[in-house]
């Protein structure tokens, strides 16, 4: 598997060679980044799932730093190029990989592409997904936590919605930020005392729970938001709560595309507009592939592509790099 939408090996450095103690140094240099990368990576955000702490090594560093000093007094220059990746979005659908080792993947991300992009009769009411007898038992649970009531929004708007060109392609749902404020906030949550993090129960993360049918997904995520407590750190404190009050208000005065109506309503309705999102997330990867094809294939997407992040960076930096 690939771990970019570009093979590093396709690309050849031109011009004339540097000296081999030129490259040794530059080398040094790169590795010395890439751990400390690794290094800051660890320490906050997903990183902390990693499980082992990484430190600089301080002889590289050292080496590296005399070898900044050798070329700077040797006025020398050194061209080098920059390799983004810090990214900690654990999505492992985010970008269009090489993967030629299961062809199953080239079959999915198309077929993902055309349900997107020329739904046809796939583009089914929200109804037909996130079901009314689901949209009940979320009114029921956002009630009980004493939250405002959204039905009208429900029944004269979001239920009628087709699920691709009026809801997951509508801009104005993304300006206000009704879908990705809260899987901003719940995607994937680090929980103090556990190296691993606890995910939403979504297509969109490093969920591993089974999501083959809509049923079994939302009695899931209904779980998880209402009656799940996490600890997480916040500030400094300690807080053990479900993710549902990690949740925070949409206010107008930052997203200006919000009403005032919506806004006051904002935690309630962005926790509607999340789980139609999620739900049409699930439907349509049990639409385009089996539903074990699919879960496999991510689960070995997520192991290669985010929990061994790091392992893979250092390794491509030696052995493709490393001449």
């Amino acid at each position: 598997m690939a771990y970019d939408r570009r093979n590093p090996s396709h690309y050849h450095r031109g011009g004339n060679p540097l000296p081999s103690s030129y490259r040794n140094k530059a080398l040094l240099i790169i590795l010395a980044t890439a751990i400390y990368t690794a290094f800051l990576y660890h320490s906050g955000g997903a990183g902390q799932f990693m499980g082992t702490s990484v430190s600089p090594d301080p002889n590289l560093s050292a080496a590296a730093t005399s070898g900044m000093a050798a070329m700077a007094a040797s006025k020398r220059k050194l061209k080098v190029a920059t390799w983004n990746i810090a990214a900690i979005n654990n999505n492992p659908f985010e970008y269009w990989i090489t993967y030629d080792e299961n062809p199953e993947y080239e079959k999915i991300m198309t077929a993902i592409e055309g349900f997107l992009e020329n739904p046809g009769d796939k583009d089914v009411p929200v109804s037909s997904v996130f079901t009314e007898e689901m949209y009940g038992e979320l009114e029921k649970r956002m009630t009980e936590v004493g939250w405002d009531n959204v039905k009208s929004y429900w029944d004269g708007d979001f239920k009628n919605r087709k699920i691709v060109t009026e809801f997951m392609k509508d801009p104005l749902l993304g300006s206000k930020r009704l879908a990705s404020m809260p899987d901003r906030i719940t995607n994937t949550i680090n929980v103090v005392g556990s190296d691993e993090p606890v995910c939403r129960p979504t297509v969109i993360n490093m969920y591993d729970g089974d999501l083959s049918t809509l049923p079994g997904w939302w009695s899931a995520w209904e779980k998880f938001m209402f009656d799940t407590p996490l600890q997480v750190e916040d500030k400094g404190e300690i807080k053990n709560d479900p993710p549902y009050k990690m949740l925070q208000p949409i206010k107008k005065a930052k997203y200006p595309d919000i009403t005032e109506e919506e806004e006051k309503v904002s935690l309630p309705l962005q926790t509607m507009c999340g789980a139609i999102f999620d739900a049409i997330l699930v439907h349509m990867m049990n639409t385009v592939s089996e539903p074990a094809v699919w879960q496999d294939l991510k689960r070995t997407m997520v192991e290669n592509l985010n929990k061994q992040k790091v392992p893979h960076t250092l390794d491509i930096l030696e052995n493709v790099y490393g001449d």
